[in-house]
């Protein structure tokens, strides 16, 4: 234990439920004392701690009152906001960072993962079946059995499921099973039949059925065709979605994570998330993009704020295309790997200017997933035909700052136009780390230079933004910081033409889920960074991810996570208890 040994005060660290307490004046940190009326509810010092401050990049010590940061600084001055009510966490070995914000998530499926078959590890058909022998088991004859998780990029057998691997073993029951990426679902035969999918269907626009060589369809569906589906999954009740999104909230803030860019959010469970924060039980900070039958309503009540920004919800949320794994996101040239296809374009080009249009006289930010080079044409180019009908003094907001979500394969021609036309570039770390084992495939070589362009975005003057898509990845803020530095995968594997180049640095890895989130959602003059005045929102970790080698990134632990003041999550093993 080092000579700062932390303790918890004889009182309980004072802080105001769902961070309503009015912000601290700002006090001089070079003064020797500080007044009495201004002692510290929480004092954090004895390791490193990163700011995300250009000209202020670490400190020694942090003193919170409330839910606002009081004081950064060096130890000496701290002490005089110890008081014996005060809370002293000595890092003792941990490191502190301004909150890690998850910039592309989806909290409640989060939850549902932990609740439904999880099929994260599955490495195999074989094993897939496998599992889902064993969960129809337990099954009630005639209930649907829903999963989610699998992905066949690494599987020895090289290729998607179909229904003929499930029916064995599902006969009766209908099984409908979501790849990772949430843009295609496998589905046995009597699910098929009980929507009535048959080899004469015909997909909707902006979604595909795959048939075999007999014609017959092979229980694959991507992206809109997966609609078919959802009248054979029961609505959850609003307790199951409470409890779910609570349990969602839970497992983020075990992982580091103080705030949650929320994507595709309902319209219909937007007060449910409310209600979560007004009653104190929503420990993480979550900013809502609604689907887009929530635009209407939005534009019409203005953006929402509740729990003192604890659930803020301002942002629609859109698709321009599928996702790559699937061939789904809409390409300019057909992919390598199958020349009859160049991907699907789900958004209508008419509709959705006009949409963007309304969204500038509004004020709504408008999240938009892209993957493809094409779909990310597509989204610029409708964006500047927007700005171009819509004079800038009809604007609600000077600056919109509208999101390109996931801005995964674009065309070199066009990197420069996120800057220009003030497109925020949100991506996953992650995404590439993982595709880099089948993107080389779909796209060749060639296309490989616009792809996951991390760097090549930010020296073009992009805003850049951090998140993980969970549960289309893990949801993991250590996996997403070292796939942003190290572009190699979990075991160090990068392959050839994967342009290492497009790697971050450490610093601009750390403003990535730390300061660019808050810019993202409005928010960087309360959030992002470690300084006097801003919400007391922080992650510890157990080591330097700042200086330690980069596969080492991944083993350290969360240690604590505080959000508005209040510690919503600390680890038994924290700060070397026992020791």
């Amino acid at each position: 234990m080092s000579a700062k040994t932390w303790m918890i005060s004889l009182a309980v660290l004072a802080v105001a439920g769902c961070g309503q307490t009015e912000p601290v004046e700002a006090v001089d940190e070079g003064g020797d004392e500080a007044p009495a009326s201004n002692i510290a509810d929480l004092v954090i010092w004895g390791g490193p701690i990163y700011t995300a401050v250009d000209d202020q990049p670490m400190v020694q010590a942090v003193a919170v009152r409330g839910n606002r940061i009081a004081f950064v600084g060096d130890d000496a001055a701290a002490q005089a906001w110890i008081g014996e009510e005060t809370r002293l966490v000595d890092l003792n070995g941990g490191a502190m960072y301004p909150g890690f914000t998850d910039s592309h998530i989806h909290v409640y499926n989060v939850g549902q993962r932990e609740r439904t078959l999880n099929l994260d590890d599955v490495t195999s058909v074989a094993q897939l079946v496998s599992r889902v022998e064993a969960a129809i088991a337990e099954t009630p004859a005639g209930e649907t059995l829903a999963g989610r998780g699998w992905i066949e990029t690494h599987w020895p057998e090289g290729r998607f499921p179909t229904r003929q691997d499930l029916d064995p073993v599902s006969p009766d029951n209908p099984v409908i099973l979501r790849r990772a990426d949430g843009h295609a679902l496998i589905a046995n035969s009597a699910a098929l039949d009980a929507v009535g999918i048959t080899r004469d269907s015909v997909a909707p626009s902006g979604g595909e059925i795959l048939f075999d060589e007999a014609g017959e369809p092979t229980g694959l569906l991507v992206d809109t065709a997966m609609g078919a589906m959802s009248s054979l999954v029961e609505a959850p009740s609003p307790e199951v979605v409470r409890e779910t999104y609570a349990e969602g909230a839970e497992r983020l803030v075990s992982l580091g994570w103080t705030g949650a860019h929320d994507m595709s959010v309902p319209w219909s469970i937007v007060p449910i998330i409310e209600d979560l924060a007004i009653s104190g039980e929503l420990p993480l900070r979550s900013y809502l993009s609604v689907g887009p039958e929530g635009y209407a309503p939005l534009a019409a009540g203005g953006h929402r704020d509740v729990a003192s920004g604890r659930v803020i919800t301002r942002a629609v949320k859109l698709y321009m295309d599928g996702a790559l794994g699937s061939r789904g996101a809409a390409l300019l040239e057909p992919y390598a790997d199958r020349p009859e296809t160049s991907g699907l374009a789900i958004a209508e080009a008419d509709e959705t200017i006009g949409l963007f249009t309304d969204a500038l006289r509004q004020g709504i930010q408008m999240n938009v997933h892209a993957i493809g080079d094409r779909g990310n044409r597509y989204l610029l180019d409708w964006v500047e035909e927007a700005r171009a009908q819509v004079p800038e003094e009809e604007w609600a907001l000077a600056d919109p700052r509208w999101r390109d979500e996931h801005s995964q394969i674009v065309d070199p021609a066009d990197i420069p136009r996120f800057a220009e036309l003030g497109v925020i570039a949100s991506f996953q770390p992650s995404h590439a780390i993982g595709d880099l084992h089948f993107a080389p495939d779909r796209l060749g070589d060639d296309r490989l230079v616009g792809a996951y362009a991390w760097q090549s975005l930010l020296d073009a003057g992009a805003h850049l933004t951090g998140g993980s898509d969970a549960p289309v990845e893990q949801g993991d803020p250590r996996i997403e910081f070292y796939a942003a530095v190290a572009r190699a995968d979990l075991s160090g594997f990068q392959g050839e033409n994967w342009h290492a180049e497009e790697a971050l640095s450490r610093e601009d890895a750390l403003k990535l889920f730390t300061a660019w989130p808050a810019y993202a959602s409005f928010r960087e003059d309360d959030l992002g960074t470690i300084a006097v005045g801003m919400r007391a929102d922080f992650t510890v970790f157990s080591a330097d991810i700042m200086i330690i080698p980069e596969a080492e990134i991944l083993t350290v632990e969360p240690w604590m996570t505080v959000v508005d003041g209040e510690v919503v999550y600390e680890s038994p093993n924290s700060f070397h208890h026992g020791e």
